[in-house]
C-alpha cells in the first residue's frame, strides 16, 4: 500500500514521536525540525520544505511548551524563544501553506484559557494568563485570519508509554514516587489528561478530511491533580505518601497556571472519535510499559 505523505513539525517530541509511530503504516511523515536541519523560524528553509513536499497537509505540532521557560522569555518579547518558535514559526507555516495551497492542522493547548470557568468548549473565548498560552493563542488567531484551510486541535496534558528523552507527567510522578517515597499533589487544580495514542487516532480523522475550525482532542475525564496522583499510584501498585498542597504554595515564584482546565470534547464525538478517561488510559500505558 502506498503511504500518504504528510509534512509535519514537532515529530521528534513527546507527542510527535508516538503519533508517527502509531500512524506510520499509513502515512509517510517528513519531519520539519532542527533534527532534520530545518529551523521553522527560518522562512526560506520552511518554504523549501513545503515547496518540495507532495503532502496536502502540514501537521504543525512544534512548539516551545515549557511554561516556566516561556514565562522567562516574556521579557525578551519577539526575540525570545517562545515568540520565535510559537509565533514566528507558526506564521512561516501559515505563509507557506497559503503560498502552496496546503491545509494546516495546528496542535494547540488548553492553556489558551484562563481557568476561571467550570468547563471549556471550543467556542468559549480564550484568555491566556501565561506567555506560553498567549503565544499559542496568537497562532490560533493568525490561522483564523489567514484564508488558509485549517483545523485547530487543542490537546491537554498528554501522556504515553515511557519515552526516555522527555518523560510525560505520569512517568515523572512515578519517578518521584520511587525516588522520594512521597509527593506533593495539588488539591485545587483541575486538568484533562490525554492519552497520546488517542490523539494519534483522532488526528487520523483530521488528516483524512478537511474539518475546519477548532476541536478539543482531549481526554474523556477531568480531575484534580491529587486524584490523578492517587490513580497513578493505584494503577502502578506503588505505596507512597501523597501530601495535599494548594496552588498558591506549589506555584510560588513560578509562571501562573490556569486553575480549572476541564476541556469538553463533545464536538469530536460527532466525528466518531472517542477518548479514554484517565483510569482507562493509564491501564493502556501500564501494559505498554510492561
Amino acid at each position: 500500500m502506498t503511504k500518504i505523505p504528510i509534512l509535519a513539525t514537532g515529530l521528534s517530541g513527546l507527542v510527535g514521536t508516538r503519533i508517527s509511530e502509531i500512524l506510520s503504516s499509513e502515512y509517510e511523515f517528513r519531519d520539519v525540525s532542527l533534527t532534520t536541519g530545518i529551523d521553522i523560524t527560518d522562512f526560506e528553509a520552511v518554504d523549501k520544505a513545503v515547496r518540495e513536499s507532495d503532502s496536502e497537509v502540514i501537521l504543525h505540532m512544534a512548539a516551545k511548551t515549557d511554561v516556566d521557560a516561556c514565562e522567562d522569555d516574556k521579557i525578551l518579547g519577539d526575540d525570545g524563544g517562545a515568540w520565535r518558535i510559537n509565533v514566528v514559526g507558526t506564521d512561516n507555516i501559515i505563509a507557506c501553506a497559503r503560498k502552496y495551497g496546503k491545509r494546516v492542522i495546528y496542535v494547540s493547548t488548553d492553556f489558551v484559557f484562563d481557568g476561571t470557568s467550570d468547563e471549556y468548549h471550543e467556542d468559549d473565548l480564550p484568555n491566556p494568563v501565561s506567555w506560553y498560552g498567549y503565544t499559542k493563542h496568537l497562532g490560533e488567531e493568525h490561522l483564523a485570519e489567514s484564508n488558509v484551510d485549517f483545523s485547530v486541535i487543542r490537546i491537554s496534558y498528554p501522556y504515553r508509554n515511557l519515552f526516555e528523552p522527555k518523560k510525560d507527567f505520569v512517568h515523572r510522578i512515578i519517578d518521584q514516587f520511587k525516588k522520594e517515597g512521597k509527593i506533593h499533589a495539588l488539591t485545587d487544580h483541575i486538568f484533562t489528561p490525554t492519552l497520546v495514542d488517542d490523539i494519534a487516532t483522532g488526528l487520523k480523522v483530521f488528516l483524512g478530511r478537511n474539518l475546519p475550525g477548532i476541536y478539543h482532542l482531549t481526554g474523556g475525564s477531568s480531575l484534580t491533580t491529587i486524584d490523578a496522583v492517587r490513580t497513578i499510584a493505584a494503577t502502578y501498585n506503588i505505596k507512597c505518601e501523597i501530601i495535599p498542597i494548594d496552588r498558591a504554595t506549589y506555584f510560588k515564584d513560578r509562571a501562573f497556571r490556569p486553575f480549572k482546565l476541564a476541556l469538553k470534547n463533545d464536538k469530536i464525538s460527532k466525528l466518531g472519535i472517542t477518548m479514554s478517561d484517565f483510569a482507562q488510559g493509564l491501564k493502556t500505558v501500564k501494559q505498554q510499559d510492561s
